[in-house]
């Protein structure tokens, strides 16, 4: 068995409920999960390198008022969410702010790990047990602090410099098996091969690359934006038609599982290492 877990970044309270539905009814049909990595308190401020504001921030007609907005301000949001259990909730950063997560202030990084949780929780999600940092980017002091606060940790790569010493030996056996994926103590450090499903790739390559990949990897980390495929606010329909297509490949599929985060710690592990 092949597993694949979805992972779509960037849910926040300016994210309209209709786009995560136009996008994802075809999995949750289908009973397929979709991870959405989920802003507790995201930062309307945030601003791309060319000043423009994050591609996440769908600012007209939302209301945004506040400089930092919790996911619980967008109760439509939420209630589409909870009364949808096929979506999965994990922690994305707090703010979302420029590498929020690639900081070496040990105090600052648990602050906000802490007060992110528990915006999420307020607005009526369980307490999240997988971690992803903005812009997949963690410092030594943050991969610490989120290892001993949650159970999964998914992020891009893992750089031997930016590791906490004592995780070193565990890697160094990690890169002599030559594997993606591994294990701390009772945390789970997922990699991915960036992000498959990207407008930046061409459309008539991706279900080709995500077909490849998931055929020769026990466990593939699919990663994706809701926003990528609504330019300017308007739908991308041949962008959500290959996302689409990815769900019915994974559907038809008896020998791949697609599963959520949560159930990672019931596989075995000599599996998936």
């Amino acid at each position: 068995m092949r597993y694949v877990i979805l992972r779509d970044d960037d849910t926040n309270a300016l994210t309209p409920p209709h786009c995560l539905e136009q996008l994802y009814r075809p999995f949750l049909y289908r009973g397929l999960p979709v991870n959405l990595a989920t802003i507790p308190e995201v930062d309307v401020k945030t601003r791309m390198a060319d000043g423009k504001p994050e591609g996440f921030l769908f600012l007209d007609g939302n209301g945004a008022t506040a400089e930092k907005m919790p996911i619980g301000s967008n109760a439509k949001l939420v209630n589409y969410l909870v009364g949808n259990p096929g979506y999965h909730i994990v922690q994305h950063g707090c703010h979302h702010d420029e590498l929020e997560f690639d900081r070496s202030d040990r105090a600052e990084v648990a602050r906000r790990l802490e007060r992110g949780g528990r915006f999420l929780q307020e607005a009526g999600f369980a307490r999240p047990e997988t971690f992803v940092a903005p812009y997949d980017k963690l410092s030594r002091e943050s991969m610490a602090e989120a290892a001993a606060r949650f159970r999964v940790l998914s992020t891009g790569w893992f750089e031997f410099g930016r590791l906490p010493y004592a995780w070193w030996p565990e890697y160094a056996a990690k890169k002599l098996r030559r594997a993606e994926h591994w294990r701390v103590g009772g945390t789970w450090l997922l990699s991915h091969p960036g992000c498959l499903l990207s407008y930046h790739r061409p459309r008539g390559n991706i279900l080709e690359a995500i077909i490849q990949r998931v055929e020769t990897h026990a466990l593939t980390v699919l990663v994706t934006h809701w926003w990528e495929y609504f330019p300017g606010g308007h739908p991308d329909q041949p962008f959500i038609e290959v996302l689409h297509q990815t769900a019915s490949f994974l559907a038809s599929r008896p020998d791949v599982k697609v599963i959520s985060f949560a159930e990672l710690p019931s596989l075995d592990g000599n599996t998936i290492f």
